[in-house]
């Protein structure tokens, strides 16, 4: 029996969670193509469109984000990474000056205590979990051992601060439970600030959350089902069904009803300035 060589299967994890990796999980498993075909396909797309694509004017990251891809946040634990469905994520590393006084004062390793928690959360509010080997190698260019050792002094100092990575949350369940405690306090009138005191999270994951229930309510009312609303918004069929069994309490309750309207008629202006901008837009052309 051989010897586990670690440094190589770190290699091999962090190779499948590139956009190649990404695009051939997609293509192998939506056309049922073998991996040798998905490649071929990759080598055309890349032939065909990069040329073109490196040079198109389209919107970029702000100074301090950077992109990666990660596992999707629906994948349940023991899956091999190879056949999990990924998520590219744009995560703020750097917030400007007050992190150039974080790095000054405390060092990088109070900068990455204090960048782990919010990174983590920045990622699940996009739809996926990040591992030790995502925050080592393609964040922080450290070994993994040093980001086990900033958990660990992150969780010693306040055990309450979530850190949804995915070797941390073995199942579905806690993010689920996460996003409709969220939701919950949003129909109860908490603040935004009360939320994210509450919760441990950010302002750019409560609204996602809400977001994407309010969504989902208003494709319930079109008398969708689950799996077209999980479909449509790109979910998993367990947080729409935790999401319509939190609408339905909702409706039952008068002072949740009264925010539940709020939520629904802001939803309702929004997309109506988004037809109109894009209405706009079109005529202009």
């Amino acid at each position: 029996m051989g010897v586990r060589n670690v440094k190589r299967a770190e290699l091999l994890r962090l190779q499948e969670k590139t956009l190649d990796a990404q695009f051939l999980t997609t293509i192998e498993q939506g056309l049922n193509c073998s991996a040798f075909e998905a490649n071929a396909v990759l080598d055309v797309v890349k032939e065909v469109y990069f040329s073109f694509l490196a040079d198109s004017p389209t919107s970029r990251p702000r100074p301090g984000m950077t992109s990666l891809v990660a596992v999707s946040a629906d994948e349940p634990a023991g899956k091999p990474i190879k056949k999990c469905a990924k998520r590219a994520v744009l995560l703020t590393v750097h917030h400007g000056a007050e992190d150039d006084r974080l790095l000054k004062n405390q060092g990088p390793e109070g900068f990455r205590r204090k960048r782990i928690p919010e990174l983590c959360q920045e990622a699940l509010s996009q739809g996926a979990l990040l591992t030790r080997e995502d925050l080592a190698y393609r964040v922080f260019f450290t070994s993994p051992r040093t980001i086990s050792r900033d958990l660990a002094a992150i969780r010693k100092q306040d055990s309450r601060i979530p850190l949804p990575l995915r070797s941390t949350v073995h199942d579905i369940g806690p993010v689920l439970t996460h996003r409709v405690e969220i939701v919950r306090l949003a129909l109860a009138g908490k603040t935004m600030t009360e939320i994210c005191r509450t919760m441990h999270h950010s302002p750019a994951a409560v609204s996602n959350y809400v977001w994407t229930f309010t969504r989902v309510a208003q494709l319930a009312e079109r008398r969708m089902s689950v799996s077209q609303i999980a479909f449509l918004l790109a979910r998993s069929r367990s947080l729409i069904n935790s999401y319509l069994e939190l609408l339905s309490k909702a409706r039952e309750d008068e002072n949740s009803r009264y925010h539940l309207e709020q939520l629904l008629t802001f939803g309702k202006l929004h997309s109506v300035r988004g037809g109109q901008k894009k209405r706009t837009k079109q005529g202009v052309r």
